[in-house]
């Protein structure tokens, strides 16, 4: 029998939202490299998870399938590679670029989809991707105007926006099988292990940092991780994923305002009508998205679609 949630999932994606925004702010108030934020970020999470995971999950990852778990690594590797790209990203460019850019990455979901799971999309979401991609032109070439040094971190962005569409990918036809607390911490283990490994091989130092960049690492772990992204994907269970994309739109907007008053950062005219492009455009492809078999859910004895 289908439980009902215990908070209202509209209340969780909206506490979603509010989290995820903090994250590019954080990444920049920290002075540690990317890689090591990045590495920290998502230990701390594991670190978190570990003791609910040995209480009530120790039997779940007993029996997770070679596939499933080879799924789980592949996931894990690109979600490491998008914070790589992404928390460098903000070193060459403003938060509201790179933050705005990696929105894109619905666009490139259906693209992913498309070539591998052969999905169909109505000629108004193939308008919504081109709008979408258009308005991250313009943010492109405002930036390129101000400095190349921020047209390289937008592309950074760009890039994080794809490594993090085919973590998502890959862990599409996982989730159908693993509950959300066992495939979380795996992906977030086998992460923070191949961010390890990158941090040795190009020579990163691992400590020491001031005590507020410790600080930073476990907000990272808290607020973006285990009440964004964490929360996103129990949401999932009970509305459908096409809401929880729209509301996460607001993200750009959330990071785009603390980057103004924690940052002191400036928006330009580009990266005002960039944004509002890829905002429109995202909202005309996620309405027109089909319906797929990530849209559903199984209950005992019957199928159903996500509410």
């Amino acid at each position: 029998m289908n439980q009902k949630p215990w908070i209202n999932p509209y209340i969780g994606i909206v506490i979603g939202v509010l989290s995820v925004s903090t994250s590019a702010i954080i990444v920049k108030l920290s002075s540690a490299p990317a890689p090591i934020i990045a590495t920290y970020r998502l230990l701390f999470t594991t670190l978190l998870m570990l003791p609910v995971i040995l209480y009530s999950f120790r039997g779940h990852l007993r029996l997770v399938k070679k596939r499933d778990m080879l799924f789980c690594i592949f996931s894990g590797l690109f979600l490491a590679l998008h914070f790589i790209l992404w928390f460098e990203s903000l070193n060459y460019t403003s938060v509201a670029s790179s933050v705005v850019l990696v929105a894109l990455q619905p666009i490139f979901a259906f693209a992913g989809t498309y070539l591998i799971f052969k999905e169909r999309l109505h000629w108004k979401g193939i308008l919504g991707g081109i709008l979408a991609l258009g308005g991250s032109l313009v943010i492109s070439w405002g930036d390129f105007q101000i400095s190349g040094i921020a047209l390289f971190g937008d592309l950074l962005a760009l890039l994080g926006a794809i490594a993090v569409t085919i973590y998502y990918l890959f862990g599409q036809d996982v989730r159908k099988r693993m509950h959300i607390m066992p495939y979380t911490f795996l992906v977030y283990g086998f992460a923070t292990i191949a961010l390890f490994f990158y941090d040795v091989i190009l020579e990163y130092s691992l400590y020491p940092f001031p005590p507020e960049d410790w600080i930073y690492f476990l907000l990272l772990a808290i607020f973006p991780t285990l009440l964004g992204h964490t929360i996103f994907n129990w949401a999932l269970k009970y509305v459908s994923a096409s809401v929880i994309s729209m509301v996460i739109l607001g993200e750009p907007i959330g990071a785009s305002i603390l980057a103004y008053f924690i940052l002191s950062e400036t928006l330009s005219v580009a990266q005002v009508i960039g944004g509002l492009i890829i905002l429109v455009g995202i909202f005309i492809f996620i309405r027109k998205r089909p319906h797929h078999v990530a849209d559903y859910e199984n209950v005992p004895g019957k199928v159903v679609r996500k509410q």
